[in-house]
C-alpha cells in the first residue's frame, strides 16, 4: 500500500458515491498540507524565521513529494506553499494510486467535468479511518499516538472530513484534536499555525481568493 501522508489523506478524503474527493478544492489543500508534513518529519523541510527551507538535495524517490520539495526550493511560507500547485498535487495522488492498483479511473462523463475515480478495495480506505477513528476515540496520552495518525486526524478535522471527524466529535473531542494539532509544531511551528488556518484558507480558496 502506498503509505506516504498525501496518498493516507486523499484515501481518507475519497467518497465513492462522488466518484472522487468528499469536496476535490479542500482535498487539494489537505493533501499539500500533508505532503508538507511528511517532509517535514523526513527532516526535508525546515523552518527559518517563518520560511521554509530545504535540506539536502537528493529526491525523496516520491514523485508526489519531491514535486512539492521542488516547490519549496523558493522559499515560502507553509501557507503559500499549501496554496501553492495544489490541483497539480492531487492529480499526481490520484495518478500514483491508480498506478498502485488502490483506484480505477475513467473520463468525466462531460467535456468539463472531473475525471471519475473509485477505489479498488474499500477495505482500505476503511482501514485507514479506523486508524484515525483510534486515535480520535482513544483514551491514551496523545504522545502517544502514532506521529502520522496525529497529523492525519488533524487535517481530516481541519477539513470538516464528516466520515472521519462527525461535527459531534469535533465539539466532543475538541481537546484530543486541538493536542494532535499542537504536535505538528514539532516539525515546524508555522506548519502547526497553517493547519489551524486551514478552515479559514478553503473558504478563501472556493471564492477564489487562494492563490495557485
Amino acid at each position: 500500500m502506498t503509505d506516504d501522508l498525501p496518498s493516507l489523506m486523499y484515501l481518507l478524503a475519497l467518497d465513492d458515491t462522488a466518484e472522487g474527493p468528499y469536496d476535490r478544492s479542500r482535498t487539494e489543500l489537505l493533501v499539500r498540507a500533508a505532503a508538507l508534513a511528511d517532509l517535514a518529519s523526513r527532516g526535508r523541510l525546515r523552518e527559518a524565521g517563518g520560511t521554509v527551507t530545504v535540506s539536502g538535495t537528493e529526491p525523496v524517490g516520491n514523485p508526489v513529494l519531491d514535486g512539492v520539495l521542488r516547490d519549496a526550493a523558493d522559499g515560502h511560507g507553509w501557507k503559500h506553499l499549501i496554496r501553492r500547485h495544489r490541483e497539480r498535487t492531487l492529480t499526481e495522488v490520484e495518478d500514483r494510486l491508480a498506478e498502485a492498483g488502490l483506484l480505477t479511473v475513467r473520463a468525466p462523463r462531460t467535456r468539463f467535468g472531473t475525471r471519475r475515480l473509485t477505489v479498488t478495495d474499500r477495505a482500505v480506505p476503511a482501514a485507514l479511518r479506523a486508524r484515525v477513528s483510534t486515535a480520535l476515540h482513544g483514551d491514551g496520552p496523545v504522545r502517544e499516538i502514532p506521529a502520522a495518525d496525529a497529523v492525519l486526524l488533524a487535517l481530516a478535522a481541519a477539513g470538516a472530513v464528516r466520515p472521519v471527524v462527525s461535527r459531534q466529535d469535533q465539539k466532543t473531542f475538541r481537546a484530543r484534536i486541538d493536542a494532535c494539532t499542537g504536535r505538528l509544531a514539532d516539525l515546524a511551528p508555522g506548519l502547526e499555525k497553517a493547519v489551524r488556518a486551514l478552515p479559514t484558507t478553503m473558504i478563501a480558496a472556493q471564492g477564489g481568493m487562494g492563490g495557485g
